[in-house]
Order: C-alpha cells, then sequence, then structure tokens
C-alpha cells in the first residue's frame, strides 16, 4: 500500500517560503480550520486574523505555513520556522518537472522560460546541464529565496 507524504522545509520565513514554492509549483494557501476564504481574498491575511483572534502573539504568527495541490494529487508542502540557518547542501531536494515530454532544444527553451518565471519570483539560478542521450536530457539547478537546492528537468 502506498503512503501519502508531506514534504517539510526548515525556513527563517515560512509565509515568504510557502509564497514562492505555491507560486513555483501552482499550489494554494488553504485557509483555517473552519474558515472559507472568499475568491480574491489572500489566504495569508486570513490566517494573521485567525490567529489574531484566538490568541496567538503577532511575532509567531509566522512560524508555520503550508501550500496544497489544488488538485489534491500532489504532497502538501509545510514549511517550519527555525533559528539555525542552512549550512550545507540539501541531503533531499526536489525535482520540478517543467517540460515533461520534451526533447532537445525545445525542453531546455522550456526550462529557460521556467528558470527566467522563478527568479522573478526570487529563486536563483545555479547552473545548466546540457543534454547527454541516451542517459541525460538536460536539466537547471537552482535555489529557492533561502538557499534550498532544487532542479528544473
Amino acid at each position: 500500500m502506498s503512503r501519502h507524504i508531506q514534504i517539510t522545509f526548515d525556513a527563517h520565513d515560512p509565509a515568504g517560503l510557502s509564497t514562492f514554492w505555491r507560486d513555483a509549483l501552482g499550489y494554494v494557501h488553504p485557509g483555517p480550520p473552519g474558515v472559507e476564504v472568499p475568491a480574491g481574498v489572500d489566504p495569508l491575511a486570513v490566517w494573521d486574523q485567525f490567529l489574531a483572534r484566538i490568541g496567538v502573539p503577532a511575532e509567531e504568527r509566522n512560524s508555520k505555513s503550508a501550500i496544497e495541490d489544488p488538485e489534491g494529487h500532489g504532497p502538501r508542502v509545510f514549511f517550519q520556522r527555525v533559528p539555525e540557518g542552512k549550512v550545507a547542501k540539501n541531503r533531499v531536494h526536489l525535482d520540478v518537472r517543467a517540460a515533461p515530454g520534451l526533447q532537445g532544444d525545445e525542453r531546455m527553451a522550456a526550462l529557460e522560460a521556467e528558470c527566467a518565471r522563478l527568479v522573478a519570483l526570487g529563486g536563483t539560478r545555479v547552473e545548466r546541464f546540457e543534454p547527454e542521450p541516451p542517459m541525460s536530457a538536460g536539466w537547471i539547478v537552482m535555489t529557492d529565496p533561502e538557499g534550498n537546492e532544487f532542479c528544473l528537468d
């Protein structure tokens, strides 16, 4: 039997990092328990109001955040504030499938376009690896706004 998973990121700014990954993956921020978020309203603002109403101090309101696949297929991604910084290469990283079914120049052009979009959201381009058929179709290494490495492939 397969298991559902949640991916957890340690972060300095859970709301900011979750917003980057929300936009990178096409995910959404869920609303607080029992609260309907009206269309066009920022779920993070609704969370802030909810946390204030239940007595969470302002300095603790950005200690956690989460994003979910709006279609319910992908894993939930959770972000938790930690005091320490990232000090080494990730032991686990995400591969974002940004060019499914594409090959060669068309694939690399799609990866470059996605890389440019993510750089505009706060990501950083690290290195491009050219295709080496038949074993490698090529990919681009990036980091998110807090330095976590991931690949566009």
